[in-house]
């Protein structure tokens, strides 16, 4: 786990890595049952199975407890999206765009508290990082990747993406009011804008699959 949330200290053990991991699932469950206001730190303790006070040892609020399940999230949202870029083969480096919004749709439907949280916008569009947008920070680690796996040309590619994740975030959002499970024909539009917006900002003849 890759916590870097204002914690009153870090688990070292085992055992007490455990128990954190525990309060983070108890907090995602409970914001799915009762949304972010209806979550308190004695109902995540309750349902953890774990003192109150064994969660004020490590978290100094509830906000805290939240920014570390929403920067788990994004943290294994990268591991699985850095597996699927080893092993897919991709026609062309859109398709690695495409790939980004499908995890996103999975991890929407699957994951506790996912889809009421997101990547934190929900709750503060600067939770991710003191002083950065939510969508700057994820861009700054999805730049990191694709340039990994494809031969991006240079320029400002962390505005661009922030740019592609502020639009595409907004339509799948009305992908998933229209449908809970996300309207697929709205999610295909999500697709449409990215793909048209990155095609006029990267150079299609030099980006390709390393």
């Amino acid at each position: 786990m890759s916590i870097t949330a204002p914690l009153r200290r870090r688990p070292v053990q085992q055992r007490s890595a455990q128990r954190v991991e525990r309060m983070l699932d108890a907090c995602a469950e409970l914001i799915d049952e009762h949304g972010y206001d209806g979550v308190t730190t004695t109902l995540i303790a309750e349902r953890a199975g774990v003192a109150v006070g064994s969660l004020y040892q490590f978290f100094p609020d509830k906000r805290a407890v939240v920014q570390a399940l929403t920067l788990r999230n994004l943290e294994r949202f990268l591991e699985n999206l850095e597996a699927r870029f080893r092993t897919a083969r991709f026609t062309h480096w859109w398709d690695g765009f495409d790939a980004i919004i499908d995890l996103y749709m999975e991890m929407n439907r699957e994951v506790p508290g996912f889809g009421r949280l997101h990547f934190g916008d929900a709750i503060d569009v600067r939770l991710l990082e003191p002083g950065r947008d939510n969508s700057a920070v994820i861009a700054d680690r999805l730049a990191q990747l694709l340039t990994q796996h494809f031969k991006l040309p240079g320029g400002d590619l962390v505005l661009t993406l922030t740019v592609a994740i502020e639009a595409s975030e907004a339509v799948l959002d009305l992908a998933f009011r229209r449908n809970p499970q996300g309207d697929p024909v709205l999610v295909n539009e999500a697709k449409h804008l990215v793909r048209g917006y990155l095609s006029s900002r990267i150079d299609s003849s030099r980006a390709e699959k390393r």
